[in-house]
């Protein structure tokens, strides 16, 4: 039987605007089954690490990679904002993990994304966009995220979340959540009918909307 593997390929010292933070590089090999035919999925992520994250319960945030918020500053979707604020707690912490995935569009990839994009523009939502172009409402996994927390010697985290899937993704894996802290931003309009879509249909968590 095939079993999944993660290591820890390259650290480097990394200087921010919100403070010195060590860039980890992953790579995971994980076994899967498509159809009676064994495979291997092959995922990597970075994780931004500041402060001594083994010796208490450290502020975790895990960021699935979206280039058209993140780099672009697209005012569709609160990814930036996001990032932002977690990397601004993390700072103001100075201690707490970033791991950021390559993840985009919710797992299905830069290409469909851009044309789940299109669909929405003809009235779809986001859910619709995806099942449409022939894909689940969210394809991301977090095996991964959990393999490196434990690697980095960390198994109780408070987890800077909305998305109740990231929590049970991690307890499964054996890391504790011992607190679920809302990452909510102020949203742009253009955003709006997004962030509805997360919270009806993916069961997201807004104590303020």
């Amino acid at each position: 039987m095939t079993t999944n593997e993660v290591r820890q390929v390259a650290s480097a010292d990394f200087p921010t605007r919100w403070g010195r933070f060590r860039i980890y590089g992953f790579r995971g090999e994980f076994a899967t089954s498509e159809e009676g035919m064994n495979g291997c999925r092959v995922e990597e992520a970075v994780a931004l690490v500041m402060g001594e994250v083994d010796l208490g319960v450290p502020l975790v945030r895990i960021h699935s990679q979206c280039l058209t918020g993140d780099v672009f500053h697209s005012l569709r979707c609160d990814c930036r904002q996001q990032l932002e604020m977690a990397l601004a707690m993390i700072g103001e912490e100075a201690a707490g993990i970033l791991i950021y995935e390559q993840q985009e569009g919710r797992g299905i990839g830069l290409m469909a994304k851009l044309q789940a994009y299109e669909l929405q523009d003809s009235g779809l939502d986001t859910v619709e966009a995806n099942e449409r172009l022939g894909f689940k409402a969210d394809h991301r996994e977090f095996t991964l995220p959990a393999e490196i927390l434990k690697l980095l010697g960390v198994t109780r985290v408070r987890l800077l979340s909305n998305n109740p899937d990231k929590v049970e993704s991690l307890e499964r894996a054996g890391v504790k959540v011992v607190e679920r802290v809302p990452c909510e931003v102020t949203p742009s309009p253009h955003a709006e009918e997004y962030l509805k879509t997360k919270k009806e249909k993916l069961g997201h968590l807004f104590g303020s909307r």
